[in-house]
């Protein structure tokens, strides 16, 4: 009796039976590497910004490089350190510094006819991290270049598109219609975005971690079909021979 008294005494309060019980789940917080990664992106997203930009026609919204930035930030780093690297390339260019193409930054960015798509590129990064973590690792090309124009295209110009229209009096309809002059070059960054992604995935698998899809069945899930039904009915007929 007195040894086994002692035993258990001396078993750690963290152990059972079956062995160490695991302790907590820490909060999740930004490593070193994931801020380097995050200011290595929003650097990115500025140095493509120094070729300038193009005006076409009488649109007041510049055509730049800086969305591909943007879908690469989302497609390699994830939804949640994507969309930090745009937030903080974002406010970098509130605090004044000229980092959108043209050298143009300041407050009064937020109040010209391109403020819709400066935070669409938010929702841009977010909309594509979140579809790549449930790409990988796999990542493949069709789904991958569906996805990334959903956030890159769609999702910016959503955001975009009106609040353009209701800086610039534009009625919605023709505002639409002249954003479709940033369709074929956000076309090809949508490829290029794909190809670039699928390549570091491929050289640095681990930069996001694969996620299932919300509509996948959780493992363990009992899943019913005609063999589970074949199952049923064969348990329930020999419940009635007994």
């Amino acid at each position: 009796m007195s040894s086994a008294h002692s035993t258990s005494q001396s078993t750690s309060p963290n152990t059972t039976e079956s062995g160490p019980t695991p302790s907590p789940a820490r909060p999740r917080r930004s490593s070193a590497r994931d801020l380097a990664q995050i200011a290595v992106f929003a650097a990115l997203i500025a140095a493509l910004g120094l070729p300038g930009a193009l005006t076409i026609g009488g649109t007041a919204v510049p055509i730049t490089f800086q969305t591909l930035g943007v879908m690469l930030a989302g497609a390699i780093l994830g939804a949640r350190k994507g969309t930090l690297s745009v937030l903080l390339f974002i406010a970098l260019v509130a605090a004044g510094l000229p980092l959108l193409s043209g050298g143009r930054g300041g407050l009064s960015v937020f109040v010209g006819p391109s403020v819709g798509y400066l935070i669409g590129w938010l929702l841009g990064a977010a909309v594509i991290g979140w579809a790549t973590a449930r790409l990988l690792p796999r990542y493949p090309i069709a789904p991958a270049l569906a996805w990334t124009a959903l956030g890159g295209i769609v999702a910016i110009y959503l955001v975009g598109v009106p609040v353009f229209a209701a800086i610039t009096g534009t009625p919605l309809d023709l505002a639409f219609y002249g954003s479709t002059v940033f369709l074929p070059g956000d076309i090809a960054k949508v490829v290029v975005t794909v190809f670039v992604a699928k390549g570091v995935h491929r050289a640095w698998p681990g930069l996001i971690e694969p996620r299932s899809w919300p509509w996948a069945p959780r493992p363990g899930a009992i899943v019913s079909g005609p063999a589970s039904d074949s199952t049923t009915s064969d348990s329930t007929a020999s419940d009635r021979s007994a």
